[in-house]
């Protein structure tokens, strides 16, 4: 990306020795490399600006730069524009362009968007979560089920693997979490009922007052979002060695708007992609550098298991999650195995 602060200011300063406007000269400067028409799109997501929103915020920055401006998306932070359970609904209706979601929220609307949030999947990096995600939205079956809500998948926010933090009796051993409430969506939450936990779906911008009140004692989410929506000054102990999975969180297109843009355009979205990818995985690397010490410093317990119980808790969670998973989708007319089938091979294939 180029450095649009640098330029202005060089610029500026040029224009003081040649006495031309800075504005026309900074137009001059940055003549758009995609000629098309002005548009102005809105995305709706929540919380606010943080690593998981970085890819957005890439996006959005290289359409703007690549046009010189003709192609604006502005981000909506905090639920400004829709609630998180409704921004599918939302661009199923064409209140907004794009929007964010995860898959958990709604997880009747999109089925096979589900599949990778299965706990324990084989996913070793952020890249690996890249290529599993990208394969199921490319899927035909996950494309016709988006179409149903007006919805093109453009890319997911990669998240990596999960981790509790939470207040109260800390879950020193596996069996600990037995009766816990947790915040643990998706198959993370089917995999912490195999230890006897209580999974609830709080949205992740309600999380921190159902910890701080006690109607949950702890949160299953990324490392540094955990920061984001400040569970961290709520809780006692964190575990650093579970990843008992991740959750899907999609960014969509509504497919009348996406159609409607000239190619030039739809070329310049598909590149956007790579670069959101890019600032992504750069923006967890960072936030996992910033905030390990901040955890360190308040003093929470860390709770780190041993080799032997993670192993347990995978082979009596993983597979039965998995075959449970299948026969409920399979039941419900999606082509459950065949998706599960090209994760793994997916999978397989990007950790070589």
């Amino acid at each position: 990306m180029k450095p649009l602060m640098k330029t202005s200011t060089l610029v500026a300063a040029l224009s003081l020795v040649i006495g031309v406007s800075a504005d026309v000269s900074f137009n001059s400067a940055m003549a758009a490399e995609v000629e098309g028409p002005k548009l102005n799109w809105n995305l709706s997501t929540w919380g606010k600006r943080r690593a998981f929103t970085e890819g957005l915020e890439a996006l959005s920055a290289h359409v703007k730069e690549k046009t010189d401006g003709n192609f604006d998306i502005k981000i909506h932070y905090g639920g400004a524009l829709s609630k998180p359970r409704e921004n599918l609904d939302g661009i199923s209706l064409g209140a907004f362009e794009m929007a964010s979601f995860c898959a958990s929220y709604h997880p009747d609307k999109n089925r096979a968007a589900t599949v990778l949030e299965l706990p324990m999947l084989p996913v070793a990096n952020g890249e690996v979560q890249k290529a599993i995600d990208l394969a199921v939205y490319g899927h035909p079956y996950t494309q016709k089920e988006m179409a149903r809500w007006n919805a093109r998948i453009l890319m997911s926010a990669a998240l990596p693997q999960y981790e509790f933090m939470g207040k109260g009796e800390p879950p020193r051993k596996l069996e600990d979490f037995s009766g816990m409430r947790v915040r643990a969506l998706g198959g993370i939450g089917e995999a912490m009922k195999v230890l006897g936990a209580v999974p609830t779906t709080v949205t992740a911008p309600e999380t921190y007052q159902a910890i701080e009140s006690g109607t949950v004692d702890a949160a299953a989410f990324a490392f540094y979002s955990h920061f984001s929506y400040r569970i961290n000054e709520v809780s006692t102990w964190r575990t650093t060695n579970l990843a008992p999975g991740s959750v899907n969180c999609p960014a969509v297109v509504n497919i009348d708007a996406y159609d409607s843009l000239p190619d030039q355009y739809k070329a310049l979205m598909d590149d956007a992609v790579d670069v959101a990818y890019v600032a992504l995985n750069e923006a967890y690397g960072a936030a996992i550098d910033k905030y390990t010490p901040v955890a360190d410093a308040a003093g929470m317990e860390k709770i780190t298991y041993t080799q032997e119980e993670l192993d347990k808790f995978r082979e009596t969670a993983a597979a039965p999650v998995w075959d449970a998973w299948v026969e409920k989708q399979t039941a419900a007319g999606v082509p459950a195995q065949e998706l599960l089938d090209l994760v793994l091979k997916t999978a397989a294939e990007a950790s070589q």
